[in-house]
């Protein structure tokens, strides 16, 4: 068992590097071969992790869509589709959403401390709650999935979690989809926020791969 799991960062921005708008309806940046990608790239999996910012804006599901994909983890003796995690810092999340209701799969909550008694009292029994110290530490998460068997995490946004885990060095991967149009509108959600990025001019990720997806590009880099 390794110290913490080989960490896939999934994204799909604007041209100019959004990943939503400021509209009530949610920017659809990707086309439908290329969540056919997503949804293989979940099933192959052992966790997906969104923020609880992500929870509240999109109510996602966090599923594995295809039929086959998940009678092939079924045969493998694993879920139908991957354990769910998120990060929070308030403790403040909903047990009716998506994340906690659908599917059978584990669900599992990493909050900082003072949030601890609050995240477990909303929760009940949706959700396995964790301390994750304070403030709320990735490479704590990190090693606490390891213990739990994930080997290769998925880390979906949003923008917030991306910067976490880039800034702490802890992405082993970026799959990058280029959506062929602009938002231009500053108070719209970014890819990433400022902050003390390692992989700058002078310490550049390895481009893997490049590929058209109808309409988009998907980039992959590698970043150890």
């Amino acid at each position: 068992m390794t110290d913490r799991p080989y960490v896939l960062l999934s994204c799909a921005t604007s041209i100019d590097g959004y990943i939503d708008d400021t509209s009530d309806e949610r920017l659809i940046l990707s086309n439908d071969e290329d969540f056919d990608r997503v949804d293989a790239e979940r099933a192959g999996v052992d966790a997906i992790l969104v923020g609880a910012n992500t929870i509240r804006a999109d109510n996602p599901r966090l599923l594995v869509r295809s039929r086959e994909r998940r009678a092939a983890r079924v045969e493998k003796a694993l879920s139908e589709s991957p354990i769910k995690v998120t990060l929070t810092a308030q403790g403040d999340l909903d047990p009716t959403a998506q994340f906690f209701t659908a599917g059978d799969t584990q669900k599992i909550v990493y909050c900082a401390t003072p949030a601890l008694d609050k995240s477990r009292d909303r929760l009940a029994d949706a959700a396995t709650v964790v301390d994750a110290g304070e403030p709320l530490d990735l490479r704590l998460v990190l090693t606490d999935l390891a213990r739990r068997g994930v080997e290769r995490l998925m880390v979906e946004g949003g923008g917030t979690i991306h910067t976490q885990f880039l800034t702490a060095d802890l992405v082993d991967e970026i799959q990058l989809v280029i959506a062929p149009f602009f938002v231009g509108d500053p108070a719209a959600p970014r890819f990433v926020g400022p902050g003390a990025f390692p992989h700058t001019h002078k310490n550049r990720m390895t481009l893997a791969e490049t590929r058209q997806i109808g309409d988009v590009v998907l980039t992959r880099y590698l970043l150890h």
